[in-house]
């Protein structure tokens, strides 16, 4: 892709972005939301590949469809009460249908049948921008109107996208799909939390999108998109391969690493709540992500590759390992010491 045109896309999804989560009218919050998703459709289908070019339509038709009902909801919200602020969603259709509009937006479950099949037809760049940058507007949205949504479909929503991540991943061979039901699994976490604690969503975001940033990046510099190549890593390049190993054990929520923080505060905060039913449950489904964790740290640090492979040498790197990268993978190991002041975070 022409890099002048990179950069105007790359600007657009900032600037959508920026207007999603700085408005407070629903007309300008639905304008950043379609910006986004024209600004991602042509990263989406950069490689002229039929699979890439499936993949942008059938994004833009599920984004299309999830912008359509959240202006329904907003303009019934605005029919009923006379008001566009996003803080003053009360009308209970239209609650209704903004949950149904951000979880086709989020990719939540019953809404999650579009995110595997789309990050499988984009580059590992263009799938990592889909599964954190292109998932905090929607996410802003429900933080603004928490308090009038249902609280009982939003947790049997996040139990359903917390066992059905875990589930459907068990069973890929495809590292792009692993992180999609990767992606959907955390979101389970985010929303279980979303009413009674806003700013765990968001510390959850954040801790999510770190750690996701640091494995797309690595695998990015080692040409990695499935398991059989992912086994040849550690006889190449066994220092990059133990730090993406430490950094899939923080993405499946493992003490003493920084991925164990959300959960840790989440599963306190719904005790708190003397929802400890709740909690369990999700504690306990989160056990079937660890299994495809597991499984991708142990084809790239204990798995040695056959002497004679029948499949083409990817494991060379295509560039070296920058900074970033670096850096990416130390916040998403390490940070578990800055619980307590987290904790005082009001």
């Amino acid at each position: 892709m022409n890099p002048q045109a990179k950069l105007i896309f790359s600007m657009s999804l900032l600037l959508g972005t920026t207007i999603t989560i700085s408005s407070n009218h629903w007309m300008m919050a639905w304008t950043g939301l379609e910006v986004n998703t024209l600004a991602i459709l042509p990263l989406i289908s950069k490689s002229h590949h039929p699979r890439a070019i499936e993949a942008s339509t059938k994004y833009f038709l599920v984004q299309a469809t999830a912008s359509t009902l959240l202006l329904f909801s907003s303009a019934s919200n605005a029919w009923f009460t006379g008001q566009w602020d996003i803080t003053q969603l009360t009308h209970p259709v239209s609650c209704t249908l903004l949950t149904t509009a951000i979880s086709m937006k989020l990719g939540l479950v019953p809404f999650h049948f579009w995110f595997p099949e789309i990050l499988q037809g984009s580059s590992l760049m263009t799938s990592l921008l889909l599964a954190t940058i292109m998932k905090f507007p929607p996410t802003i949205l429900l933080l603004l109107t928490s308090p009038s949504l249902n609280p009982t479909l939003l947790s049997v929503m996040a139990i359903a996208s917390a066992a059905l991540g875990g589930w459907m991943g068990l069973n890929q061979t495809q590292i792009r799909k692993i992180m999609a039901f990767s992606s959907i699994s955390h979101l389970g976490w985010m929303i279980i939390i979303l009413i009674y604690s806003p700013k765990l969503t968001l510390i959850t975001f954040y801790i999510y999108s770190l750690t996701t940033a640091a494995i797309f990046f690595t695998l990015n510099s080692t040409n990695t998109l499935k398991l059989p190549t992912l086994m040849s890593m550690w006889s190449k390049i066994p220092t990059l391969a133990a730090a993406l190993m430490l950094t899939l054990l923080s993405l499946a929520g493992l003490p003493p690493l920084t991925g164990f923080l959300p959960k840790w505060l989440i599963i306190q905060e719904l005790t708190k709540q003397e929802l400890t039913t709740m909690a369990t449950t999700i504690a306990l489904l989160s056990l079937l992500g660890l299994f495809f964790y597991l499984r991708l740290a142990y084809c790239a640090t204990i798995t040695l590759p056959p002497n004679s492979t029948n499949h083409m040498k990817q494991w060379h790197t295509n560039k070296s390992i920058n900074m970033l990268t670096s850096i990416l993978i130390t916040l998403s190991t390490m940070l578990l010491p800055l619980s307590p002041t987290i904790l005082t975070i009001p």
